[in-house]
């Protein structure tokens, strides 16, 4: 008699945490502050990221895997979950539930920039998120933002145009972890083609006139990038 389908499932996150404890490396751990990744030391394990990426290679698209991985509240299982994730099965309810779990740039970065951008929501979710208050859900808006600026391929101009005045109003908050999503989506997307461009650089130049320290920061940053001769030349 074959055994249950929820025992295969239960077999299968033991192996994979058990595989990640192998790869653990507690000197990356301790490490991890330097990059600003405030974890719970008792909930990773210091596993490297092409470790990671060639776990999820193996595994292939597995949606409930993702899912037990997920739940387990581990730092790498997380990262993992979102590498393996299929984008088609993911629900909205599920993206609500993540999101308000994001707990470290890591996590949030990976998940939206790895399968969330992949999925039938991420434009409605990249604009409501970037209107929260919790830090590292509207942080998750903006990354959205960024990652379809890169991976949508056949996305019309309008829809990152729309953006815009989003990046401009929300580019006051002083919180790290959301200005810098922030500049990545105005980065990101006046990096796409010429014409945004053009749209990103007269954003950026509008947030310089606001007095605020995060605006002015966003608004550099950002013109450094945009109008510098390699991003002109990669885009002309």
């Amino acid at each position: 008699m074959k055994p249950e389908r929820h025992t295969d499932r239960h077999l299968a996150l033991t192996e994979m945490l058990s595989e990640l404890r192998a790869h653990a490396n507690p000197a990356n751990v301790a490490g991890m502050a330097r990059y600003g990744i405030n974890v719970n030391t008792v909930n990773a394990f210091g596993v490297s990221a092409p470790v990671l990426q060639k776990l999820a290679r193996r595994i292939g698209r597995n949606h409930e895997l993702a899912a037990e991985l997920w739940h387990s509240g581990l730092h790498e299982a997380r990262i993992l979950a979102g590498l393996i994730d299929d984008p088609s099965l993911v629900t909205d309810r599920q993206m609500e539930q993540w999101v308000v779990a994001f707990d470290s740039w890591d996590v949030c970065d990976g998940i939206c920039s790895k399968l969330f951008d992949k999925t039938p929501l991420a434009w409605t979710k990249a604009v409501a998120w970037s209107r929260r208050k919790e830090e590292f859900v509207k942080r998750a808006g903006f990354v959205l933002m960024a990652a379809l600026a890169v991976h949508d391929k056949r996305a019309r101009d309008a829809r990152f145009v729309a953006f815009l005045p989003i990046i401009e109003r929300q580019a006051t908050d002083e919180r790290n972890f959301v200005r810098k999503a922030v500049n990545w989506a105005l980065r990101q997307i006046g990096k796409r083609n010429a014409k945004l461009n053009r749209a990103a650089v007269a954003t950026a130049r509008r947030i310089r006139k606001i007095d605020s320290k995060a605006a002015r920061w966003i608004a550099a940053d950002a013109l450094r990038e945009l109008t510098s001769p390699t991003t002109l030349r990669r885009i002309k």
